[in-house]
C-alpha cells in the first residue's frame, strides 16, 4: 500500500498563488496516476486534476484550466499542483489521490490510495 502526504495549503487573497505537494512513500511503477479532488463545505468532491505518471498526460476540471497546473517529479515520486489566480469559490479541502491505473481518473472511485486534506482558503 502506498502512503501519500499532503502539503502546501494556506490562506491567501483572491489572485494569490499556492502549490501544493502530494509525495509517495514508493516508487511507482507500471500504469500509474495521481489527482486531487476538493470538497467545499455543503458541496459533493470535485475532481480538479490528474496527471498520468509514465507520460505526463494531464487533465482538469474546466473552472481550474488556465489556472491550475499540474505536474510530477518522478525521481522524487511527488506530484504539485500550482494554483494560481485563486479564487474564492476555489475554497475547499484538498485531496490527493493514486490509482493503479490510467483511464477514468476524474472519478474518485479510480483512485485506491488518498492522502490526507488540506485546507485552503481565498478571501475576497
Amino acid at each position: 500500500q502506498v502512503q501519500l502526504t499532503a502539503s502546501g495549503g494556506g490562506s491567501v487573497e483572491a489572485g494569490g498563488s499556492l502549490r501544493l505537494s502530494c509525495a509517495a512513500s514508493r516508487r511507482i511503477f507500471g500504469s500509474f496516476a495521481m489527482g486531487w479532488f476538493r470538497q467545499a463545505p455543503g458541496k459533493e468532491r470535485e475532481f480538479v486534476a490528474a496527471i498520468t505518471w509514465n507520460l505526463g498526460v494531464m487533465y482538469y476540471e474546466d473552472s481550474v484550466k488556465g489556472r491550475f497546473t499540474i505536474s510530477r517529479d518522478v525521481a522524487k515520486t511527488t506530484m504539485y499542483l500550482q494554483m494560481n489566480s485563486l479564487k474564492p469559490e476555489d475554497t475547499a479541502v484538498y485531496v490527493c489521490a493514486a490509482a493503479s491505473k490510467t483511464l477514468e481518473l476524474r472519478s474518485g472511485a479510480t483512485y485506491e490510495h488518498w492522502g490526507q486534506g488540506i485546507q485552503v482558503t481565498v478571501s475576497s
